[in-house]
């Protein structure tokens, strides 16, 4: 069982890492709490699994035109909603949390449902690892997770542009001061995420269905994950991550998998109510800023 833990915990920290860098760099580089990545991930199966199966695309190019279509998506959530509520971080959270909603609910009331809808992997076959069977799809996504990350941190402490954005985030009146459009930043970081937030859900999908309880179970995940490690902190989110992959893996083995939804709420209750800065993150504590 250990072995099964330590193999599997990894696969399911990888995971959480990949569905959580959407949110993550959308917040790290504006301030914005996008919350309707859950519509995103689960727009994005279905978009996929339409241009394979209706439209005949390849798997490649399918995975590729999502992934670019759900990025110009994100865009255009910030250029005609977000933007008009920018600065109010409670109407952000609502405005966003309330299109994912209407998002997935479109789905299931469009009858998108049920087994038949499902992604083709893109590594078939699969190796043992400690004794323990573990696919190529897996792997790849622990890969392409780790890769995601590193690029990020690339992109924002070595590139002209992620430095921009980065300073935008940090300080936008200077930003601002020295030509840096605030609006257009926001832009950009909204698209990312989605596009991240896309690649997450071709990758993920292809290991059960697409159905539209994936599209909650995304949003509860993303939401324990930046709360535990704190929004700011990137080393917090791989803590965070690593801390509720083996927790979840852990308590499906020894408990049962119906249990792992409350390990994500737990999460979230336990942090809020003890340290709502996250595990390294930087915000003061409640008692702090009352």
């Amino acid at each position: 069982m250990f072995e099964s833990i330590l193999v599997y915990g990894l696969v399911a920290s990888a995971i959480l890492l990949l569905i959580s860098l959407g949110f993550s760099i959308t917040f790290g580089l504006s301030g914005i709490a996008n919350l309707s990545y859950g519509g995103i991930y689960l727009s994005a199966g279905y978009l996929t699994w339409y241009l394979i199966n209706v439209l005949q695309f390849p798997l490649f190019a399918a995975a590729l035109t999502s992934v670019t279509l759900m990025a110009i998506l994100g865009a255009l959530i910030y250029r005609i909603l977000i933007i008009r509520v920018r600065g109010n971080i409670m109407n952000e959270v609502v405005v966003t949390f309330a299109l994912g909603l209407a998002t997935m609910e479109l789905f299931r009331f469009l009858g998108f449902g049920g087994y038949g809808f499902s992604l083709p992997s893109v590594a078939s076959g699969g190796i043992r690892i400690l004794g323990q069977a573990i696919g190529f799809q897996r792997l790849l996504i622990i890969g392409v997770a780790i890769l995601v990350a590193l690029l990020l941190w690339y992109f924002t402490r070595r590139t002209k542009t992620g430095l921009a954005l980065l300073g935008m985030a940090q300080d936008e009146y200077t930003a601002l001061s020295l030509g840096i459009d605030s609006d257009w930043s926001a832009t950009y970081s909204c698209a990312i995420g989605a596009a991240i937030t896309a690649l997450a859900a071709v990758l993920i999908f292809p290991l059960g269905v697409i159905a539209i309880d994936e599209g909650y179970k995304v949003l509860i995940r993303m939401m324990a994950v930046t709360v535990l490690g704190g929004l700011e902190s990137t080393k917090g989110l791989v803590l965070a991550c690593i801390i509720l992959g083996y927790f979840q893996v852990t308590v499906s083995n020894l408990a049962s998998p119906r249990w792992t939804e409350a390990v994500f709420l737990g999460a979230i209750l336990f942090v809020l109510a003890f340290r709502p800065s996250g595990l390294i993150g930087q915000s003061k504590e409640l008692e702090e800023r009352v």
